[in-house]
């Protein structure tokens, strides 16, 4: 018998996550009345990798240590005190989502590449995805040739005319997400074309192939304007090819490689708060040196997750080798090292 190569509950999810988002698109557009046609291939990589992250997102979830993490920050964050749980969750959202604070004890410089890679991928995002779904439309206002309509879902929202600042900043959006793309995937380019430890040990696929994509999809789309702006039109065609080439490569990416932490990182937050709610319940002491190392309820946690995995690491006393603290378990095992040799009468051999 064959082993399954596929996880059925995450595909059921996934697929069904899938089939509800074409539907939203269906009738988001007003049955496709405001779906551009020729955004089609965009939409088809956008509901590909989609279906891929809902299907590695659910398996990455089925993992034991990350359910008890989801399941034990998504409890906390709905019960007890809430707004305090809400309050909490809103502050490290800004602060580490946001503000990308948890970079800048790495440096000030990566802290600011990091942060303009970040707010021109999520504004990308937010203006991509729901123009290639059609939630989003613009259209010439009646008996005018200077007025635009925006549409939200087939309802109008807004309207400005074309030669105000705010029909420039809305139709020029991208070329900003991009110029933000550009100037902090640089940076981190240099970095590991010069750094030697980064050298030593990164990959092609999983840390220069990224930045590749992204300097790329923003070259191409800035190259677009540029054409149609200052260039009459030249090798638009072809450019609009390369673009959609690239920025299809990147959905496909977003499931299988680093993009893939952008989705992780919102579950921080979970994190952050189990962390703040385990040491309002005590802190474990490791037995050894006598000094506080984790929360009870983590060490809790971690052999209820050890048991599920099939170790245990009880003592025929009763304690857990997991009540040691990482210092605790070295010192320990350098004992029983010493206890071993002198008991075979040969301590250096």
């Amino acid at each position: 018998m064959k082993n399954k190569t596929y996880n059925t509950k995450a595909l059921l999810i996934a697929t069904g996550l899938s089939i509800f988002m074409v539907a939203l698109v269906f009738f988001g557009s007003r049955k496709l009345q405001n779906f551009d046609a020729a955004l089609v291939t965009y939409l088809f990589g956008t509901v590909f990798a989609f279906f891929g992250i809902i299907y590695r997102y659910t398996v990455w979830l089925q993992r034991p240590p990350t359910w008890i993490y989801f399941k034990r920050g998504i409890t906390y964050l709905i019960t007890g005190k809430v707004f305090s749980h809400f309050w909490f969750a809103t502050k490290e959202s800004v602060e580490n989502i946001a503000f990308q604070k948890f970079i800048y004890p790495r440096g000030k410089y990566r802290w600011m590449a990091h942060f303009m890679i970040a707010v021109g991928c999520t504004s990308a995002f937010l203006i991509t995805i729901p123009l290639t779904f059609g939630w989003i439309n613009f259209a010439m206002a009646p008996n005018s040739i200077s007025v635009y309509e925006a549409y939200f879902f087939g309802f109008k929202v807004m309207d400005f005319n074309l030669d105000s600042i705010t029909a420039f900043l809305t139709f020029h959006a991208l070329n900003w997400s991009s110029y933000l793309v550009i100037f902090g995937s640089l940076y981190y380019l240099r970095r590991r074309l010069t750094n030697p430890g980064l050298i030593a040990t990164q990959s092609f696929e999983g840390d220069l192939l990224p930045l590749i994509l992204l300097i790329a999809i923003s070259v191409t789309g800035l190259g677009l304007t540029y054409s149609y702006q200052f260039m009459k039109g030249f090798a638009f065609d072809f450019l609009a090819v390369l673009h959609a080439v690239t920025v299809i490569m990147f959905l496909i990416w977003i499931p299988f490689g680093k993009f893939f932490h952008i989705i992780q990182r919102p579950a921080q937050i979970g994190a952050h708060i189990y962390n703040k709610q385990g040491r309002k319940l005590g802190m474990a002491v490791c037995p050894h040196t006598g000094e506080e190392f984790a929360t009870k309820l983590h060490i809790q946690d971690l052999k209820t997750v050890t048991e599920q995995l099939g170790f245990d690491f009880t003592h025929e006393d009763g304690t857990s080798h997991l009540d040691l603290s990482p210092e605790g378990k070295r010192s320990r095992l350098a004992q029983a090292h010493l206890k071993a040799r002198l008991e075979g009468g040969n301590l250096f051999g």
